[in-house]
């Protein structure tokens, strides 16, 4: 098949043909009547040299490129990257190692060498207007290097082998030859962790390693008494082998459980992660804009760019209107960059700036490369996308720098807790071991055994020494936080909370006060236009019962048509929403206030397409809004030469500062706004406010020149909106509806039942903003309302003085916000913040919790935060601080279940080991095994997913240095310790007498200590209900049904453990056939006293534990401090051995290092360090200092 000629685009500007960017015969893009001013509304993006638009390769007078010094040299391949530079059967002119020259570093000389923006779009088969077209499928056509850019393809070094960036094939949709060659804007998923390595991890221990060899030499001593060794035929075969097989076995479960719960953990990480990079973005396909998921962005997309959007790919900026980003998290620059068209970019260069280095100065301001992984600070404009994700600067950066998450706070804190218990336990086993040491030594000169007995015997010893260590390692406490973690941020995100840092879900739980914004959080952000006043004519609510109500169309059949045009004008052009589908309904997609705007404009001021009137009108500068002057505007073009006009909107009682006149809607005539007139409005306004009605204006000037005269236009010839903000004309106001959320005056009720303040922060006026606060329940009596300006000339005093009244702040600022939470956290509050401008992001970071917004928050606000509300939705916050305290307390609860079995487990082994004749402990390694399984991995299955109740938020919030181990769960250790300790002691040394056994029987003995194992873990089963309450209530059951897992898993305990007493026969050290049902009975009877007592011990006066406690801990914690001191100084002088060691072995390497290094230095050249100072994009020796405000 003969090849396809390239399609020809081109840009006919005398008709629009409707409904598509092409047509059945060609590839024509002919939109609508434009100046040669830029628009930034077209669909055609934002332009800002309609006239450069050519289909032709960029050419010079002479008919070729811009001369540049060599092409070649620009984008000559790195070293290892020649593959990028080699596709097979490529469409495109450019390979994705062409267009990784642009951005690596930024190159005005590659720019230049691709044939800057033209020859990017001819090559890429795009059209910077129109953008891709919706019917691609495969690529029309080929196109050379040559057709693209004006010159031939540089060539490749030699034997540079085919490209492996080409990528699998588009899914049969659509585009699928522009995805096999650059990808798509996805990395590769971070390789899951195989679950045998997750196993030799949970291996990789070294108690358990200890453990391990301690059970194959006792396994190896049992097969030689039992097969190598004479014995009693009388007395049967030996089976001692056996307890070191189930060692074995015990510690192979062990590991396999733990290392399956990673696994589910790091599953459920993934899938969070997953969802945190799910956004999206608004591109122009087929010459419609249109908001696509950021993984479906292609190479040749064209992408819008607004304020607090985060560049998800790389590319070269089209055009727009005073465009800056912050590129610091990617390149490292701190300024605010500004960004240059990229026909702007080449012409400059064409007219004689240096590209690439080669004479002048005037590149060092230009900057037309977008860059992934920035921020756009300020401006509006559109941009082609050269490279998608694993070519992109972000994604190659986000491929090299995948770590492991850190710890959360909580994390860190439960491993220095365990540290400490692990020390203690150990300190218990190495005594215990010394102790039956020397008994056994002792006992050598009397002992008449065989050797392989007496072996035997030492193995025991050491055996059940390492096993009480491997029990009092609490290696339970972080698998309880993060199974808690991992649960929680499960369910959170099924309740509307993506939580994007996990430290944020613990600091939740333990919030003191909750900044919260107005709009689309408190309120629906369904906003409806529902009064206004334009002069003397008025529609809408009125307080007034009597006085007789306009309606909208009534209204606006009074206004002359230059009137409505006016209006028009003020909420089309002044504004950065878009037509779009919703569910399949034509609708506005943007700020709800400017939807809310134009919805009026459509229904009542004869606006039939929002494209059509932005069209129409000749735009000169957009000034996107300010969130200190909390107003935007745009400058018009006035047709016959009539001036410029200024539209503004915004807050309407400071834009009512800024009019010296009114417009009279009747005629246009503008009259003086005198005092009487202003006072008229300002009624006006505060009746709206009143009326909880958000209250926009719309202001409006002529001029006969643009900038205007006694202005100081920016270097692109624009004017700064505060320059031009006086004696400007009042046209009109009106109060635009947002009701409050259902739900939220609960949810304030409840998030103060539960201790924590709530503040409302709004940029509406102090009127509006309390009629809200009241209907919220967050404004009370004796509460105070401060506006920003007020509010951040307060002194520090000040502020501490009124802080713990203010409940509403109005008028505010990002700044205000940011402010407010530093001086609650100086406080020593623990701050949520919500915020969704890019304005915000301070606030955000500054707060111990981020809260943004999925829906209206701009990508840099959700970057900023620490937690995402996917419905931006006030009470969603609440539920966060629900399960923020639920996983605090699974810690907690788990805490307090361990180290009483760990207090327990210790004591019974330690006591009845060194009391027994044959210096064996009541519980056997096995047994303390199964043990330490139950209250390591099951109760941390079952206590860390406890979902919280609504009762979680009948307490006031923990403070930042409360404890960990309160003085009721002190108590309930305590207590059960010693209750569980007592019987099961009881038991052992009284069980003969009380049971009618011979001590020198050696099967009942077995059958007492079988009951004495039973009895043991049934009481840990019990237990296990009454730490499932923190506090002193009785009702241990409330919510279990609620818990399967918690439901289950003690249904597996149960059946396992009546397995192990029927058939664990000698594994375990169980007598043959199980336990009697008398002994059943007792077992359970005794452990089910663990409830009453629990309840007993929960009506204990804590004050009264207290004392004991600190009189009892006192000589406890002397012996720790000694201990740890002692063992402190063993492990230093084993450190600095090590050390010792390291640094003599450093010393030998680095002398021969240095001696190789002197004999090479006579044959070898001191290095040469070069330092461009003309860098290739002229950016980084001189910088535009432009600060990001």
């Amino acid at each position: 098949m003969a090849s396809l000629a390239p399609p020809q685009l081109r840009v006919d500007t005398r008709h629009q043909r409707r409904g598509s960017g092409s047509s059945d015969h060609d590839d024509t893009i002919t939109p609508s009547p434009i100046s040669t001013h830029s628009n930034p509304f077209l669909t055609p993006a934002i332009s800002a040299a309609t006239s450069m638009h050519s289909s032709e390769p960029p050419s010079t007078a002479g008919g070729g490129a811009p001369a540049i010094e060599d092409p070649e040299a620009a984008l000559r391949p790195d070293p290892g990257t020649e593959g990028d530079f080699v596709v097979a059967n490529n469409p495109f002119a450019f390979t994705p190692g062409h267009l990784n020259k642009l951005l690596n570093p930024k190159s005005l000389a590659a720019f230049v060498a691709l044939g800057g923006l033209r020859g990017v779009e001819k090559g890429l088969q795009t059209d910077v207007k129109a953008g891709l077209s919706q019917d691609e499928v495969t690529a029309r056509g080929r196109v050379s290097f040559q057709e693209a850019t004006g010159h031939a393809e540089p060539a490749l070094p030699s034997g540079a082998a085919q490209s492996s960036a080409s990528h699998a094939a588009g899914d049969g949709d659509g585009f699928t030859d522009r995805i096999r060659v650059y990808g798509r804007n996805v990395l590769p998923p971070k390789k899951a962790t195989p679950l045998w390595k997750l196993m030799w991890n949970a291996y990789n221990d070294k108690v358990i390693i200890l453990l391990t060899v301690a059970a194959a030499i006792s396994l190896a001593l049992g097969l030689y008494e039992t097969f190598g060794a004479e014995h009693d035929p009388s007395e049967g075969q030996p089976v001692d082998w056996i307890e070191g097989v189930a060692i074995i076995v015990a510690i192979l479960i062990v590991t396999l459980v733990g290392s399956l719960n990673d696994w589910q953990k790091e599953r459920a990480f993934v899938k969070l992660n997953a969802k945190k990079e799910d956004r999206e973005v608004k591109v122009i396909r087929s010459g419609r804009s249109e908001m696509i998921n950021v993984a479906e962005i292609l190479v040749g997309d064209v992408i819008h760019l607004e304020p607090g959007d985060l560049v998800p790919v790389d590319g070269i900026f089209i055009s727009g209107h005073d465009l800056k980003c912050d590129e610091s998290s990617a390149t490292g620059e701190s300024d605010a960059l500004k960004k240059t068209g990229g026909d702007v970019v080449f012409n400059a260069l064409q007219s004689g700036a240096a590209p690439g280095g080669g004479g002048g100065g005037g590149s060092k301001d230009l900057d037309p490369f977008i860059i992934s992984g920035a921020k756009v600070l300020e401006g509006v404009g559109t941009f082609v996308c050269t490279s998608v994700g694993t070519n992109s600067s972000f994604g190659k950066i986000m491929m090299s720098v995948r770590t492991e998450a850190e710890s959360t706070p909580l994390q860190k804190k439960l491993e220095g807790l365990a540290l400490a218990i692990a020390k203690l336990g150990s300190s218990a086993a190495l005594f215990l071991f010394f102790v039956l040491l020397i008994r056994f030594l002792a006992g050598l000169g009397t002992d008449t055994r065989p050797a392989a007995e007496k072996a035997s015997t030492f193995m025991d010893i050491l055996i059940v020494a390492i096993t009480i260590i491997v029990v009092a390692v609490p290696e339970g406490l972080p698998l309880a936080v993060t199974l808690a973690l991992a649960f929680a941020t499960t369910r959170l995100l099924k309740e509307n909370n993506l939580v994007r840092v996990l430290r944020a879900c613990e600091t939740m739980g333990n919030a003191t006060t909750i900044c919260s914004d107005k709009t689309g959080t408190l309120t629906t952000n369904k906003m409806t236009v529902v009064a206004g006043t334009f002069g003397s004519a008025s529609f809408g609510k009125s307080s007034s019962s009597s006085e007789k109500t306009t309606g909208p169309v009534e209204f606006a059949q009074s206004l002359p048509s230059a009137t409505k045009k006016l209006i028009v004008q003020s909420v089309a052009i002044n504004s950065t929403a878009f037509e779009g589908e919703e569910d399949g309904q034509a609708t506005f997609i943007g700020s709800k206030t400017e939807t809310a705007l134009l919805q009026l404009a459509k229904d009542h001021l004869g606006m039939q397409s929002l494209a059509e009137a932005r069209a129409n009108e000749d735009v000169v500068q957009m000034m996107p809004f300010d969130s200190g002057k909390k107003c935007m505007g745009a400058v018009i073009k006035l047709s016959n030469g009539e001036g410029y006009r200024l539209v503004v909107k915004g807050a309407s009682e400071i834009l009512l500062g800024y009019c010296s006149q009114q417009l009279d809607v009747s005629d246009l005539s503008v009259a003086s706004l005198e005092s009487t007139r202003r006072r008229a409005l300002e009624s006006t306004i505060d009746e709206y406010a009143k009326q909880s009605l958000r209250t926009i204006a719309l202001i409006y000037r002529d001029f006969p020149q643009w900038p205007p005269a006694g202005v100081t236009p920016t270097p692109e010839g624009h004017a700064d909106l505060g320059d031009v903000l006086h004696d400007l004309v009042f046209v009109g106001v009106v109060g635009i509806q947002d009701p409050v959320r259902p739900g939220v005056p609960e949810a304030v009720a409840k998030a103060k039942h539960a201790g924590v303040f709530v503040r409302m922060v709004t940029g509406d006026n102090a009127v509006t903003a309390q009629a809200i606060a009241t209907e919220c329940g967050i404004f009370t009596e004796g509460g105070l309302i401060m506006e920003g300006p007020v509010f951040r000339t307060l002194s520090i005093e000040e502020m501490n003085e009124r802080l713990p009244r203010l409940q509403v702040l109005a008028r505010s600022s990002p700044e205000d916000k940011r402010i407010l939470v530093t001086r609650l956290k100086a406080l020593g509050e623990t701050v949520a913040v919500t915020g969704d401008g890019t304005n915000d992001a301070p606030a955000l970071k500054a707060a111990d919790v981020g809260f943004s917004m999925g829906i209206s928050g701009t990508e840099v606000a959700k970057e900023a935060s620490a937690i995402v509300l996917m419905d931006d939705n006030f009470t969603s916050i609440v539920t966060a601080l629900k399960w923020g305290r639920a996983v605090n307390d699974a810690v907690q609860k788990f805490l307090q279940f361990q180290i009483t079995v760990n207090i327990t487990a210790v004591l019974l082994a330690f006591i009845t080991a060194v009391s027994s004749p044959k210096m064996e402990s009541v519980l056997t390694a096995v047994q303390l095994l199964w043990v330490n399984l139950i209250m390591d991995t099951f109760a941390a299955l079952a206590l860390a997913t406890d979902p919280p109740t609504e009762k979680i938020l009948d307490r006031l919030p923990q403070g930042k240095k409360a404890p960990l181990i309160t003085i009721n769960m002190w108590k309930m250790i305590i207590g059960q310790a010693i209750f569980q300790l007592t019987a099961t002691l009881i038991l052992h040394f009284a069980g003969n007498a009380i049971f009618g056994y011979d001590a020198a029987n050696e099967e009942q003995q077995l059958e007492l200590d079988s009951m004495i194992f039973n009895t043991f873990v049934w009481m840990q089963i019990f237990n296990e209900f009454n730490n499932r309450r923190l506090d002193n209530r009785f009702n241990i059951f409330e919510g279990v049904h609620r818990n399967l897992f918690f439901v289950v898993i003690n249904c597996i305990m149960v059946g396992a453990q009546v397995a192990i007493i029927y058939v664990g026969g000698k594994a375990f050290r169980i007598t043959p056939g199980g336990i009697s049902a008398e002994h059943w009975g007792v077992s359970i009877v005794i452990a089910f006293f663990s409830l009453p007592i629990a309840v007993l011990i929960r009506l204990f006066p804590d004050p009264w534990f207290e004392k004991i406690a600190k009189t009892v801990g006192g000589p406890v914690v002397v012996v720790y401090r000694a201990l740890a001191k002692m063992f402190g100084a063993i492990g230093g002088v084993f450190r600095r051995k090590k050390a010792a060691d390291a640094d003599d072995a450093s010393e030998e390497e680095n002398g021969a290092s240095s001696s190789s290094e002197k004999g090479e230095s006579k044959a070898v050249a001191a290095p040469e360090i070069v330092i461009s100072t003309q860098p290739e994009d002229g950016s980084n020796n001189v910088r535009d200092v432009e600060k990001g405000q």
